[in-house]
């Protein structure tokens, strides 16, 4: 009788060269979507657009990342990982030169939406290679470099969103431009690095699931984005809306439960730590999106800060995320245990939430640092984790699946949350610019939500309007505060497990 030798693990010189390329992408994926953050106020007020258009697009590009990271993943435990990564690259590209084209607001949001199809493949397609390639014990260190990416893009981003708004002779629409050459690099790098089997099964892919899911998704967030705007939160349009969202959801089960290849395995909802990493992930999302969308509006809107500077002052949240990525990634490989860190992550990430939901116009920036600073740790802390916990614990040949299912049900509640969250924001800057005008002896006649120029507003309105963007956004994060403890709550009763030393590609072997 022979038997097959497992191939050797890879060095991690060889790990690093088969990254490189991968985390080029995760860059410009993750700089797409916190570039145009500090721009968004300059671009909503030169397109004449409102707030929920300012929200919309973010939701565009989160929506259509979250609805197709399953797909991504599903493809990758059919096909050519590195066909797909290629192609998903090209889609962004295309993505992101349409966005700066785009010549009003529904064109760029169809864009956007474009964009995030491709920096889907990108997040999602990562984690499924680092899981091929390298062992659950040894993950934590490449998760904490993923970290130190993320953080790098999340940083970067403003500051050149910031700089290119405030630079005359280039303007907003390079904000999506600016990631193309990186795109290509990415691409060239993929092309000479990457270099793994194709997979073994015919390609089946769930495209009922796919419709359903986004569909149940988008009617979901059209009805959060317009709630107490449009219709009131109980209303018959809600109730319609709900009652749609909960239809397509059990036709999804259904359809789910008979499909061949399914788009989200049923099955993964039958492991404790999957059901628990998945809510503790959704929950988390919510706290990751608020943090970076909200953040910027708030410095600009509120205290009046230019775009780049105002990436300057979120700082301490990108630091704070950065440093615990890489740290405790670290930390994780040495001694194999995970859950401590998990459990200490969502406690920062409350106490980060309640510190930030004192914010009002006036708070003194130490107290915003402070509070930036702790939920950055936190996040930092839980977001690579929760998937490393997954990975840790299914079966080999579904490690796409599994790790999308997971990074698909974050941005989800993040999309989920910004929507809600905007929409709640819009209303109650509605609510208390009119009070306050009220007090002046003003009373508008006009129900426009748009995104006001600070610089054109006489100075008793403008100090009404930068009272009422503050206080509503420290009532945003006091919102948010629950959703970490009950992420809290769902890492507490996750059963630690002893992190595997062999990767896929070896027990393949």
């Amino acid at each position: 009788m022979t038997t097959t030798q497992a191939p050797a693990p890879l060095s991690h010189r060889q790990i690093l060269q088969i990254m490189s390329g991968l985390y080029t992408g995760m860059f410009v994926a993750i700089l797409s979507s916190t570039i145009v953050t500090n721009a968004l106020p300059t671009i909503v007020a030169d397109l004449h657009a409102d707030q929920s258009v300012y929200t919309w697009v973010i939701i565009a590009t989160l929506l259509t990342t979250t609805v197709s990271s399953p797909v991504w993943g599903k493809l990758a435990d059919l096909v050519s990982k590195k066909l797909l990564i290629q192609a998903a690259l090209i889609v962004f590209t295309a993505g992101s030169v349409l966005s700066g084209l785009a010549a009003d607001p529904a064109l760029l949001i169809a864009a956007r939406a474009l964009q995030g199809v491709g920096a889907g493949g990108m997040l999602a397609l990562t984690q499924v290679v680092m899981a091929t390639i390298i062992s659950p014990r040894e993950r934590g260190k490449y998760s904490g470099y993923i970290g130190a990416v993320l953080a790098v893009a999340t940083s970067a981003g403003p500051l050149i969103g910031g700089v290119i708004v405030d630079t005359s002779w280039l303007g907003w629409r390079w904000c999506f431009f600016v990631g193309v050459p990186f795109a290509v690099l990415a691409m060239v790098m993929l092309q000479r690095t990457l270099h793994l089997p194709a997979g073994g099964r015919r390609v089946r892919i769930d495209w009922a699931g796919a419709a359903l899911i986004t569909a149940a998704a988008s009617l979901l967030l059209v009805w959060v984005t317009f709630a107490g705007d449009k219709y009131a939160w109980l209303s018959g349009p809600t109730a319609l809306m709900l009652a749609g969202v909960i239809a397509l959801t059990l036709v999804f089960v259904l359809v789910e439960r008979r499909a061949a290849e399914p788009i989200v395995p049923l099955w993964l909802f039958r492991d404790r730590t999957v059901v628990l990493a998945i809510a503790a992930s959704l929950v988390i999302g919510v706290a990751l999106y608020a943090g970076t969308t909200f953040l910027s509006q708030y410095f600009q809107l509120s205290r009046g800060k230019s775009p780049t500077l105002a990436g300057i002052l979120a700082l301490p949240l990108i630091l704070g995320l950065a440093l615990a990525s890489a740290v405790v990634g670290r930390i994780i490989t040495a001694t194999g245990r995970w859950k401590p860190y998990l459990v200490g992550g969502a406690v920062l990430i409350a106490a980060g939430l309640g510190l930030l939901g004192l914010t009002r116009h006036a708070t003194p920036y130490w107290q915003l640092a402070i509070g930036m600073a702790l939920l950055g740790i936190g996040l930092g802390t839980t977001l690579q984790n929760l998937v490393l916990a997954v990975q840790n614990q299914i079966r080999l040949q579904d490690l796409g699946a599994a790790s999308t299912s997971v990074s698909f049900f974050r941005s989800l509640g993040g999309t989920i949350g910004v929507s809600a969250l905007g929409a709640v924001l819009a209303g109650q800057i509605t609510r208390y610019t009119t009070d306050g005008l009220a007090r002046l002896g003003i009373h508008p006649t006009g129900g426009s939500s748009g995104v006001p120029r600070l610089a054109d507003l006489p100075a008793p309105v403008r100090a009404v309007v930068q009272d009422a963007y503050g206080h509503a956004t420290g009532n945003l994060f006091l919102y948010t505060a629950p959703f970490a403890l009950v992420a809290l709550l769902c890492i507490v009763f996750i059963r630690e497990v002893p992190l595997r030393t062999t990767s896929a590609l070896q027990t393949k072997g």
